[in-house]
């Protein structure tokens, strides 16, 4: 929780600067919107504690604008955003800071695509972490249980604008489906399993075995911490992992 205490003191606010140091300044009652000038190195683009802070402003308000996507935001995509909340442990000073960024998010001028620019430009190509963002927001607009037009086509431009093609965002909206159906039936359906992994039923079993462990790599909660996932994220991380898991393992014992 280190880079919270360099929010909240202003060192890492006033360091992000531009619209998510803006969207922090306005989570916390104050002004961060100033720049880098005068400041230390210690905080300059890259910086973990900057990521985190960038992650964490990002997050909450873009999830808030996905909500709005489709004219109205409907109760499940509360109950959504509250889980997240819920799942990092916030403490209150965080939670409120959450709740307000996204509830900016929600508003018509919200500057959507000067976020996605700084947020990708704050990440320094670190595209593991780049996507669990996108997870998330993906996670977000199937809220209700299911995908409006508007919601869909928000996701491709985000996608796209963080430099992910068509074709793995309709991978990760497969990840996703497959995720929510075994949520909500409590246990992995193999079309599920299938789906979560990102593979076909009549791929070799060396190519479902590559697939997941990719998929364990791009999840593991220890480096995506180390890449700048905010350490309050590490069990939405680890839940990822064990569903990955579960899917390889059911898949592996229908094919014994």
């Amino acid at each position: 929780m280190a880079w919270w205490g360099k929010v909240i003191g202003g060192t890492l606010g006033y360091m992000l600067g531009g619209p998510l140091g803006a969207m922090l300044g306005v989570a916390l009652g104050g002004n961060f919107d100033r720049g880098l000038g005068g400041l230390s190195d210690q905080y300059t683009s890259g910086a973990q504690e900057r990521v985190q802070a960038a992650f964490f402003s990002a997050t909450f308000s873009i999830m808030g604008h996905i909500a709005k996507a489709d004219g109205k935001v409907t109760p499940d995509e509360v109950a959504s955003a509250r889980n997240i909340m819920h799942q990092m442990q916030l403490n209150d000073e965080q939670l409120a800071a959450a709740k307000k960024l996204f509830n900016e998010g929600k508003k018509s001028e919200f500057p959507l695509d000067a976020i996605l620019f700084q947020f990708k430009k704050e990440c320094h190509r670190r595209r593991n972490l780049i996507q669990m963002f996108l997870e998330i927001q993906i996670a977000m607009a199937m809220a209700d249980g299911q995908l409006h037009a508007n919601e869909k086509q928000l996701i491709y431009h985000i996608g796209q604008q963080l430099g992910f093609a068509h074709s793995h965002i309709d991978q990760l909206f497969r990840f996703a489906s497959g995720s929510a159906h075994s949520q909500q039936d409590k246990t992995h359906s193999l079309d599920d399993a299938y789906a979560i992994l990102g593979v076909k039923s009549s791929d070799s079993d060396a190519d479902i075995k590559k697939a997941y462990r990719r998929l364990m790599s791009q999840h593991h909660p220890d480096k995506l911490v180390a890449k700048g996932l905010p350490e309050e994220m590490i069990k939405v991380a680890t839940e990822k992992t064990q569903e990955i898991h579960k899917a390889y393992d059911l898949i592996k014992l229908n094919r014994n």
